[in-house]
């Protein structure tokens, strides 16, 4: 799954966050230029509006660009060349004016995925655990051909865990990648949400508890149906 940071100091930033979920990207606001940073180890891509209350926003794109390579689409709220090319020059992969729609912000984070990394272009991928099948695009899991109905929570929790099959998952990192959340409480909730996977997956099997740890998929080799 496609990590997005959005990097903006307004009241639409959740809005931003809300439809990059509902086109199937993890995505997480913060609203200043050292939350970027501070949060950039986590992203795959970041939006970064180039106005900010605690740090200029050109600034950041530097630092961004001087930590590593994660690509970044920079917005400027004046639409002109000037704007453009300073953000280019300090980093960014592509620059759009901040009105820009969000269908052709999607268009161009798929685009800037393709050209940086291939493997996570257009967002989460399909991810195939015979007879498990889980589509990131469309959000719809299969197992042995039928499909299995999941809330949003649970579609998250499960496709996390699929997406590093051979490693185990901790609560902690669950709790900020589903709920966006640390707090330790708030834990419990995964294993609600694990409980009921494991009864619409047909099998305990299929979600393995590693005590102290937290959990990895697993890869039953039969699933009797209502175990």
């Amino acid at each position: 799954m496609v990590n997005a940071l959005v990097v903006e100091d307004s009241e639409s930033i959740e809005s931003t966050v809300q439809n990059l979920r509902r086109q199937g990207y993890q995505a997480k606001g913060v609203g200043t230029g050292s939350g970027a940073l501070t949060h950039l180890p986590q992203a795959d891509i970041v939006l970064l509006d180039l106005e900010l209350p605690d740090m200029d926003g050109l600034e950041v794109c530097r630092a961004i660009r001087a930590a590593g390579d994660t690509p970044v689409i920079a917005f400027s709220r004046r639409d002109t060349e000037l704007d453009r090319v300073l953000a280019l020059q300090a980093g960014a992969d592509d620059c759009v004016v901040k009105t820009c729609g969000s269908r052709e912000v999607i268009a161009r984070m798929g685009a800037v995925l393709r050209r940086v990394n291939p493997q996570t272009a257009d967002g989460p991928q399909s991810i195939s655990l015979r007879p498990l099948h889980i589509d990131g695009r469309s959000r719809e899991v299969r197992l042995s051909g039928r499909p299995v109905a999941m809330t949003s929570k649970e579609f998250e929790l499960l496709y996390v865990l699929a997406s590093t099959p051979e490693r185990v998952v901790s609560r902690k990192e669950l709790m900020a990648k589903v709920w966006e959340t640390d707090r330790a409480a708030s834990s419990r909730t995964i294993d609600t949400h694990v409980s009921s996977l494991r009864a619409k997956l047909g099998s305990s099997k299929w979600i393995v508890t590693v005590r102290g740890v937290g959990y990895k998929i697993g890869t039953p080799q039969r699933h009797p149906v209502g175990v």
